[in-house]
């Protein structure tokens, strides 16, 4: 008899193979005093050196295997390995608290990975969550003599399963036996997003169960469509799915022919399909994918893993390499947005309470122009390379908009002045997150050249709900009224003033908010890589016209499930599903 479990789809796709389970033995770590220091200090030398010889060999496998953008998961584990300050803090505890080299390990990932995994609006940072946890679990294993599950000896086309699969797991994949993937836990971050582009596998994540229901060799399929795993299937469910996999195949071919064309619906209004993008490395993904711009070009990048700021010329030659390689498309930069619980060790900041509603992102500028202005001059300086635009994210008042605009105009008239060329047609916008700006949309729309909707801060405040919490996540509603009467209110008031509105959020890849946004009016959808070419095609199939009465009728909802069912009804009747 078959077995459904649920979770959350992360890749699309569909795959039927055998399961392999990627269980490790558990890394036990007690609290021990120890006597002898300077032994403890030694073992902790050891295991990073081995940790480091390791690392090494995994990243020159998955450079061979699987490219650059592999190797990119193991650098970042490298590069933490090789920082002073990781290593003198383990030490430090060994040295003041006495105890064992394992025990200082964990105290110290427990204290990083609190920072990084809580979170939820940046796949960046979390992903440097994600490495954190699996160094820590590899100097442990070292520490303790236990050894790691090793992805490389799977030598079948399988469908691995495991409580959560991680960074180098995913580097050591062998694409000619890797079907898919399931897991216990975990949600869309970055690492399965690498993996997902890199080899293009189904991904089924976050179904609490996957490793206690099934077992080695059981028959698989993986709809990463859905979100759905079926263990031993029946032929009925089986026929089901390779009918699907074979849908899914024709509409990946169709949707590959659209990579360089235009966004336009059925009746001739244009629409721009952007990358929301973190690394250099995503440029590539995002040409891949045909993207028609990066309208969110997040910059935290520069300034993770750093011991001190980045100077201005660094800065200036990242932008530069993004602004040149997307030909004249826009390139949207977001000033720097950290805070909180989102730390820089070269920026002391206090403890907060509630820090998503305390010191951070545009307020740090303002109240630190040192890091402010460098970041803006490199950025000015790099517009002459394409086609640039400027935004500051977390304005909550006309004030603090028109305070960061002046430093702004102020270091391009001293560029100026000093004979270093800038642009002429840098457009200055904003991050439209907080509810008090969508209140004032229309005269917030007076100073801007454009806003951008940060859906996944927007919403959350809007319900007063952080996503993140488990307790409470049932009111992150993408869809409820509350929501598109607020983003309808935002466009309507920018559009009045002559300038354009895009969404950088998750909603705007959700191709359920697809038909709503269309209708009312977005002019730029900004998603990651792998969605453009299926919203896009959703776009080109509809008329925004006859989008209007679905619009109505949503704005005047009560519920998200409301909405939710009437936007599948209106695919369903469209075959748009």
């Amino acid at each position: 008899m078959s077995l459904l479990l649920n979770g959350l789809a992360a890749s699309s796709g569909i795959a039927i193979a055998p399961a392999y389970l990627l269980v490790g033995s558990e890394l036990p770590v007690q609290k021990q005093h120890i006597s002898d220091k300077n032994h403890e200090v030694a073992r902790l030398h050891d295991s990073f050196a081995l940790s480091r010889q390791e690392l090494h060999a995994i990243r020159d496998q998955a450079h061979r295997r699987l490219g650059q953008r592999a190797a990119t998961v193991v650098d970042t584990q490298l590069a933490m390995l090789d920082d002073p300050v990781l290593f003198d803090s383990i030490e430090q505890h060994i040295v003041s608290e006495q105890i064992t080299a394992e025990w200082a390990v964990q105290k110290v990932a427990d204290h990083y990975m609190a920072i990084f995994e809580r979170l939820n609006d940046n796949d960046y940072l979390q992903a440097r969550g994600m490495a954190m946890r699996d160094l820590a679990k590899r100097l442990l294993s070292h520490l303790l003599g236990v050894k790691l599950p090793n992805p490389k000896q799977l030598d079948h086309r399988a469908i691995i399963v495991a409580n959560n699969i991680t960074p180098t797991d995913t580097a050591q994949f062998d694409r000619r036996y890797v079907a898919g993937l399931v897991t216990d836990t975990g949600g869309r971050t970055s690492h399965f997003t690498i993996m997902s582009k890199t080899l293009y596998l189904p991904v089924v994540v976050g179904t609490k169960k996957a490793t206690a229901a099934i077992k080695d060799g059981d028959l698989l399929v993986v709809d990463g469509i859905h979100g759905k795993v079926v263990v031993n299937p029946s032929e009925g469910e089986l026929e089901k799915y390779r009918l699907l996999a074979g849908r899914f195949a024709r509409e990946q071919e169709a949707w590959g022919a659209l990579r360089n064309q235009e966004t336009i619906s059925q009746d001739g209004r244009h629409f721009e399909v952007a990358a929301n993008v973190g690394t250099l490395a995503d440029i590539q993904d995002a040409q891949n994918n045909g993207a028609e711009g990066i309208v969110l070009l997040r910059t935290e990048f520069l300034y993770m893993n750093q011991t001190k700021l980045p100077g201005e010329d660094q800065q200036f030659s990242a932008y530069k390499q993004f602004v040149a390689a997307m030909n004249q498309h826009r390139v949207v930069t977001r000033t720097l947005d950290v805070g909180g619980d989102k730390r820089l060790e070269m920026v002391p900041l206090p403890h907060e309470a509630n820090p998503y509603l305390g010191f951070r992102a545009i307020r740090i500028g303002l109240a630190k122009p040192e890091i402010l202005r460098p970041q803006l001059r490199a950025m000015l300086r790099a517009s002459v390379y394409g086609r640039l635009a400027i935004m500051f994210p977390m304005v909550a008042t006309i004030e603090e908009f028109r305070q960061a605009r002046q430093i702004l105009d102020e270091e391009k008239a001293s560029l100026e002045k000093s004979g270093v060329p800038v642009a002429d047609n840098i457009e200055v916008g904003m991050m439209l997150e907080i509810p008090s700006v969508a209140m004032m949309a229309d005269l917030f729309a007076q100073d801007v050249d454009f806003f951008s909707i940060g859906s996944n801060d927007l919403i959350q405040y809007l319900f007063a709900a952080d996503r993140g919490n488990a307790r409470v996540a049932y009111l992150y509603q993408e869809l409820h009224p509350a929501v598109l009467r607020t983003v309808k209110r935002v466009i309507d008031a920018a559009h009045a003033e002559g300038k354009w509105v895009g969404m950088c959020g998750e909603m705007a890849g959700n191709p359920l908010a697809t038909p709503l946004l269309m209708g009312m009016g977005l002019d730029e959808f900004s998603m990651n890589s792998g969605q453009i070419l299926h919203i896009r095609s959703l776009i080109k199939q509809m008329n925004t016209r006859q989008l209007q009465p679905l619009v109505h009728r949503s704005l005047n909802a009560q519920t998200a499930s409301a909405v939710t069912a009437m936007v599948k009804k209106f695919l369903k009747e469209n075959n748009l599903e």
